[in-house]
């Protein structure tokens, strides 16, 4: 399977509820809120100028569901265009389905990740260890960490064990300790979307791409939807020490977001989200390589609505709302360029992440520093929207 043999949008199209934003040209020259409707693109922009205000509305379904706005084509055109670098009728082309939410993350949610990342930090960045050390950990540790409950009795146990042989990490503490690692992805407004490039940071020779459900959130922590994200993830650098998470996670387009975010309703729920398979396709253009794996959102430490509850609660509000990443537990370790230096990106490389109620993002891999700079931040979209007279509706009710 190639990413233009997977299915773009969700395999029950016509009864999911879309919503994302696309950028159109001229006299616009700017982004729009965009719903699908029977594989349509409609504008809804001038009932909500961005998708955190539509996130805050009472009627956001009804919204979603009827109201008036400029047809805009076929979505399953558009993002097929997408793959190919080219723009839809009239310059329209995807962004990501978020606007001025902050891009939060969740970390080490999943067992396999956690054993990933306790190695990334006993090989302090290094790939050629990680084989010898994987082996070491898993004879060391001696149990199957994801049938501990964080917090639980058995997990401090454990984490009291292993803390008295000297082997306890950081990573363990959020792995089954009870407070889960919460940090900030990326800015708002700098995610990119289906068919963009990704951006790995030039000094980076052990990456991957970490495929996560994504949960939409409003200012009220009440979980309206769910998309896709890849929160690229360079392992050598976060491995030298946590502290350099921000320098390993924050960077020019390390952060894919989309196609759409599919709203909750009566045939698309959190259970959907708990009970879904999130695959991924990594092909090389250059050597052919191709890696497949996925995660199993029910093999999750934490259940995603814990995760929302610790990220937004009395100690910590998000007035535009937040974009949530969940997690994963596929950590590619298929050797690629050497026998026992597991996997790498080379530039170039596609990553395809799917599952069917919500569809397939698509990105290829490149350099943050070659990619085109982000510019259109917060600002801009504030300008531009006074600019076309859509302030009006701003602000949600």
């Amino acid at each position: 399977m190639t990413a233009q043999q997977t299915n773009l949008l969700p395999d029950d199209l016509e009864q999911a509820l879309l919503v994302g934003r696309v950028w159109r040209g001229a006299p616009h020259d700017g982004p729009a809120v965009v719903a699908v409707r029977g594989g349509r693109l409609v504008d809804i922009t001038r009932h909500a100028p961005t998708v955190s205000d539509l996130f805050e509305r009472t009627d956001l379904l009804d919204i979603v569901r009827t109201a008036d706005g400029e047809d805009l084509g076929s979505a399953a055109e558009l993002a097929q265009a997408a793959l190919q670098g080219q723009a839809g009728a009239g310059g329209i082309r995807l962004l990501a389905p978020c606007d001025l939410q902050a891009i939060k993350a969740a970390g080490v949610t999943f067992a396999v990740s956690l054993l990933e990342r306790v190695i990334e930090e006993q090989a302090k960045g290094d790939p050629a260890r990680a084989d010898a050390l994987r082996g070491q950990l898993q004879e060391t540790i001696g149990t199957d960490l994801s049938e501990l409950e964080p917090g639980g009795e058995a997990a401090m146990r454990l984490k009291a064990d292993l803390s008295a042989r000297g082997l306890w990490s950081q990573y363990m503490e959020v792995g089954i300790g009870p407070d889960a690692e919460v940090f900030t992805k990326s800015q708002p407004m700098s995610s990119v979307g289906h068919g963009d490039a990704v951006g790995l940071h030039p000094l980076s020779n052990w990456n991957n791409p970490e495929p996560e459900i994504v949960l939409a959130v409003n200012s009220r922590a009440e979980t309206v939807g769910a998309t896709l994200g890849n929160d690229v993830n360079l392992r050598d650098i976060e491995g030298r020490s946590a502290l350099l998470l921000g320098k390993a996670k924050d960077n020019n387009a390390s952060c894919s977001i989309g196609p759409f975010i599919r709203l909750f309703d009566g045939n698309y729920t959190i259970d959907t989200v708990r009970e879904c398979e999130v695959r991924m396709l990594i092909e090389g253009v250059d050597d052919g390589f191709e890696l497949a794996g996925a995660s199993f959102m029910r093999e999750i430490s934490r259940d995603p609505l814990d995760l929302v509850e610790q990220t937004c609660a009395r100690h910590h509000q998000y007035p535009d709302g937040f974009m949530l990443f969940l997690g994963t537990m596929f950590s590619p370790i298929k050797d690629r360029d050497a026998k026992g230096g597991g996997f790498t990106h080379h530039e170039g490389d596609l990553v395809s992440i799917s599952t069917p109620s919500i569809g397939t993002l698509v990105n290829s891999v490149s350099r943050s520093d070659t990619i085109a700079p982000w510019t259109f931040g917060v600002r801009a979209l504030y300008n531009n929207l006074a600019q076309r007279g859509l302030l009006a509706n701003a602000g949600g009710r």
